[in-house]
């Protein structure tokens, strides 16, 4: 079997028409990238329309205000992606004039461009022989090939890129590194895979040997961590009340309502005896309007479990004074909240007067 003519012939029949695969721009290809990392297709080509029309250049890119391209992500989640993506624009203009180097070791240097993002940019605009391999392009090799070595590990990330430089053709590595990337959405995917129908099957190590379910493997399962959030809407003189995240954490950059967070659940009529709630709001009178049930939100490695709280004051503390924002009501959606936020004001968002 012919791996490399296989594939390309099935990419030439299969070829997906995508605005990103229409260009040899660096920066389109960076951007798309970067949008579609942990993002599936149909939701990251309207991000990527959206992003290309209001910044046409890195250039343009690089100077927005971080929150301004917070705000247009907002939703598409892994908002380090953000970060780093407004980051590595500033980088370009400052250190390359606006112009992307032209290699993959250049390429990699760059903040949030990873091994694959980088083989990426430098095969499709470029036309450098190095392969990008994603989770599509491992899983490919893996079961192509009967590579067991875990692909989350150096020894097998090692053997698959070898694997793949050595059938990576030299005239044509856009179209090699396209195609591994949309025959693994489209054939070879994680479960139920099209084998019947595969231009690969004849040399499939997983195929003849009935391992296709049991390739690629993976070695490390990551713990995921359960938290409890309760975020207090405090609507005060037609103002509504936020604060941007700033620690290393999830949504850092983004703003949201005030925020205790707890390690264990805690009962709606028990929030008030919460020392965080005690600071907040020490001296004045306080009541709660309404609570909303538990609101789950799964992260990868995070599962949030979310209530919500109308609060009416009496007067505003100084607590909440000097370490909230007042935002007029008027300019809230301004603001770039975190999907969780965002998703419960869509359904709730009047009943809590946050409209």
């Amino acid at each position: 079997m012919d791996f490399t003519a296989n594939l390309l012939i099935w990419f030439k029949e299969n070829y997906r028409d995508l605005p990103w695969k229409n260009t040899t721009d660096p920066y389109k290809i960076w951007l798309s990238e970067i949008i579609l990392q942990q993002t599936r297709v149909a939701q990251g080509y309207t991000y990527y329309l959206r992003f290309v029309e209001k910044y046409p250049t890195v250039d343009t890119l690089a100077a927005a205000p971080l929150d301004e391209v917070l705000k247009l992500w907002q939703g598409l989640g892994y908002y380090s992606r953000a970060r780093n993506l407004h980051h590595t624009a500033q980088t370009v203009v400052q250190r390359y004039g606006g112009r992307f180097p032209a290699s993959y070791g250049a390429l990699r240097e760059l903040k949030g461009i990873g091994d694959y993002t980088a083989a990426a940019i430098a095969s499709f605009a470029f036309g450098e022989p190095v392969p990008a391999l994603d989770g599509n392009g491992y899983r490919i090799f893996a079961r192509v090939f009967g590579i067991d070595a875990p692909i989350d590990s150096s020894a097998g990330k090692k053997a698959l890129r070898e694997a793949a430089q050595s059938l990576i053709p030299c005239q044509c590595p856009a179209d090699f590194n396209q195609s591994l990337m949309d025959f693994g959405s489209m054939v070879c995917v994680p479960k139920n895979p099209d084998c019947a129908g595969c231009p690969l099957q004849e040399g499939c190590y997983a195929y003849a040997h009935k391992k296709v379910n049991m390739l690629p493997v993976k070695a490390r399962k990551a713990d995921v961590r359960v938290r409890y959030f309760h975020y207090l809407i405090v609507r005060h003189g037609g103002k509504i009340y936020l604060h941007q995240r700033t620690d290393n954490d999830i949504w850092k950059g983004l703003y949201e309502f005030p925020l205790i967070e707890t390690d264990a659940a805690v009962q709606p009529e028990n929030i008030t005896a919460q020392p965080a709630w005690q600071t907040l709001f020490s001296g004045t009178l306080v009541q709660i309007v309404r609570y909303s049930p538990l609101v789950k939100h799964q992260l990868t490695h995070q599962t949030l479990w979310a209530r919500f709280y109308l609060i009416q004051l009496h007067d505003v503390p100084q607590h909440l004074c000097n370490q909230y924002l007042a935002v007029p009501l008027k300019d809230f959606d301004r603001y770039g909240i975190p999907r969780l936020i965002d998703a419960f004001l869509e359904k709730n968002g009047e009943k809590f007067a946050v409209v």
